[in-house]
């Protein structure tokens, strides 16, 4: 099997998946997180 590009190759379709499941869950908490801690923790999810 030939790979031409990473997003082929399952762990990068699951590391992908989870970092959008990070970014809808940091949607929900409160206003006063939603500067520093939900930068920091989008961030660190890529």
């Amino acid at each position: 099997m030939i790979i031409n590009s990473a997003k082929e190759l399952k762990v990068y379709r699951e590391a992908y998946e989870l970092a959008m499941d990070i970014f809808q869950l940091s949607k929900r908490w409160p206003v006063e997180e939603k500067y520093s801690l939900t930068d920091q923790v989008r961030r660190s999810s890529r």
